[in-house]
């Protein structure tokens, strides 16, 4: 049972006032209950359901829960944990609103220490450290992810199965429940306040993508894990199942999350990415941002494709890219600088990164992804130049004598690399880092031992 504790939150006076405010008015309001929100170690969403009438302490104080129940959390003799709901989170449930009868709004939250201080294992707070380092160096990091999905058919008994609603394709317009769930989502998620730009179908059938706005990187965080929940909610809601799963069909593309990266400075407001005068419109800092990604990719894929699943995804000719290299129209390589619409060259020059997937924890994605980039803007790193022509129609011997580098080729091969890389196991931190090498390598293991389909079907009667 959740209960208030003496720790303070932080916050001054006048914070703690507005959120006591925003509180009073949504309980006149009919709200009845509060999901407190936070994720574990593989970024799936986790929540403490409180009432309203204990929100107030919760604002003041924090609320106690149980971190050794939550992976990648603490042991039983120290488990004491706090959530520190941060107000600017605070959002009604569309499916939940107060005239149902059953109001219920989320708060995300920060994993604090009995001692008021941060816990070093919250994902969330892995990102907020990447964030303020950039901001020490001026700059405010914007992240902006696609995130693909499938929407899926239940059997008989109400389980997902891997049966796609729709035999559709890229930008196809069709008439079934494909283009009503997508409206429907596109609603919600306004409703929770996440600013939607386009929605569409993908390449695969049954395969989906609706984007956001971008933002800064906490912000952008947060959307994306409140977008992968609200979606399963209005899927289930039309009888179908939305999942995230990398590549859940052989043979066709699996769903990526290429997240879109700038900075901007923190004194003029400016993207710190365009220059009018470079052939590619990038700037030296932008340059140094990208060499400092692609020479930490190897490392931080890991983080980036978590599952052994991800690895069957990224896969030449499936646009998903393998390769260590950048181009601007080249959709086979590993960043990609997009092309910009007349008039939006200064605010809309970034980069975009295609190896991430949507079974990605956003907060350790995006974490790795800033301490990558400002390594290289730290250490004026050397971007190499791009390579314009598709790397899936090179042969092996051709991408070698070339000297380009491909990612690893499997979740085992991707761990022993990230380990080795002070970079990014420095931005994780070694709670986080020790936990996450721990779990994928169990994770490895049970696959590596695990006797599949495709193996019975293979040997079994030719041995």
């Amino acid at each position: 049972m959740a209960s208030e504790g003496s720790t303070t939150t932080g916050r001054t006076e006048a914070e703690t006032k507005a959120a006591l405010e925003v509180v009073a008015k949504a309980e006149a309001a009919g709200i009845r209950t509060v999901q407190l929100q936070f994720v574990d170690l593989h970024g799936i969403t986790k929540s403490v359901q409180i009432p309203m009438h204990q929100m107030p302490g919760s604002i003041k104080h924090g609320t106690w829960f149980d971190g050794s129940s939550v992976e990648g959390f603490t042991r039983i003799a120290e488990s004491d944990q706090l959530l520190r709901p941060d107000m600017n989170t605070w959002r009604v449930l569309p499916w939940a609103p107060a005239e149902s009868g059953a109001g219920t709004a989320r708060v995300i939250c920060d994993v604090i220490l009995p001692d008021g201080g941060p816990f070093a294992g919250d994902p969330r707070g892995v990102l907020r450290r990447q964030v303020e380092r950039a901001e020490k160096l001026g700059y405010k990091v914007n992240m902006g992810p696609e995130l693909e999905f499938f929407l899926f058919e239940y059997d008989a008994n109400g389980r997902p199965t891997a049966t796609p609603h729709d035999k559709a394709g890229y930008f196809d317009f069709t008439g079934d429940q494909g283009i009503e769930i997508r409206q429907d989502m596109v609603d919600t998620l306004e409703a929770l306040g996440i600013k939607i730009e386009t929605a569409h179908h993908e390449v695969a059938p049954g395969q989906h993508e609706i984007d956001f706005e971008y933002s800064d990187a906490l912000s952008t965080a947060d959307n994306a894990t409140t977008f992968k929940y609200a979606l399963k909610e209005i899927a289930k809601q039309h009888g179908l199942y939305a999942s995230f799963m990398p590549k859940p069909i052989f043979g066709i593309n699996g769903s990526g999350m290429h997240t879109h990266q700038s900075l901007a400075s923190l004194s003029t407001g400016k993207n710190v990415f365009y220059d009018a005068s470079d052939k590619y419109s990038l700037s030296p800092i932008a340059k140094s941002y990208m060499a400092g990604v692609l020479k930490h990719a190897r490392a931080m894929i890991a983080i980036l494709a978590p599952t052994v699943n991800s690895y069957k995804r990224l896969v030449p000719g499936y646009e998903a890219p393998t390769y260590l290299v950048w181009g601007r129209r080249n959709r086979s390589a590993l960043i990609r600088v997009p092309m910009i619409s007349a008039g939006r060259s200064v605010e809309g020059t970034r980069m975009e990164l295609r190896c991430p997937d949507p079974s990605a924890n956003p907060y350790l994605a995006f974490a790795v992804m800033i301490a990558a980039g400002l390594d290289g803007v730290e250490n004026n790193l050397e971007l190499p130049d791009p390579v314009e022509e598709s790397l899936y129609e090179m042969d092996a011997a051709r991408v070698a004598q070339q000297g380009i580098r491909e990612l690893p080729g499997s979740l085992e091969e991707a761990i022993a690399e990230m380990a080795a890389d002070p970079v990014i196991t420095g931005a994780l931190g070694d709670h986080v880092l020790s936990n996450f090498l721990d779990a994928k390598r169990a994770e490895t293991e049970a696959y590596r031992i695990h006797v599949s389909q495709w193996e019975l079907d293979r040997y079994l009667d030719v041995y």
